[in-house]
């Protein structure tokens, strides 16, 4: 994991800290081959330069984000605004970590993605890769 990951944790309260060790660890498991370092202030992993997943520390919580977490299909993850493919959830305690669900988003993660990487270039058009 990237030094600057682990420095954003250690500068987190305690209850946030701990969730994101749970979050960061675990996505470097399910996501062994993926880039990660801190993206527009937050720690976010990348396959072939496409975000797939970060967190983030709101007022509502650690935000646990999934770029094309739209097309998951997942009841627990919140679809907010209809213009991209993000879907997110939100932890205040290390038990709300269901580490099953997690596992599924990650692995969904691999299989189901949009093409971030260009949505420049293609003037805010997404495209899925897989």
């Amino acid at each position: 994991m990237h030094p600057e990951i682990i420095s954003y944790n250690q500068k987190l309260e305690t209850e946030d800290e701990k969730i994101a060790i749970i979050l960061s660890e675990e996505i470097c498991i399910y996501l062994p081959e993926a880039d990660n370092k801190i993206w527009h202030a937050h720690p976010v992993w990348f396959l072939d330069g496409n975000p797939i997943v970060g967190y983030s520390k709101q007022k509502k919580g650690i935000r646990l984000m999934f770029w094309s977490g739209k097309s998951f299909n997942e009841e627990k993850l919140n679809v907010e605004g209809g213009k991209f493919q993000d879907a997110s959830i939100f932890y205040n305690d290390l038990t709300e970590i269901n580490k099953e669900d997690l596992k599924r988003w990650l692995e969904k993660s691999k299989d189901i993605q949009w093409d971030y990487k260009n949505i420049v270039k293609r003037k805010g058009v997404l495209e899925r890769l897989k």
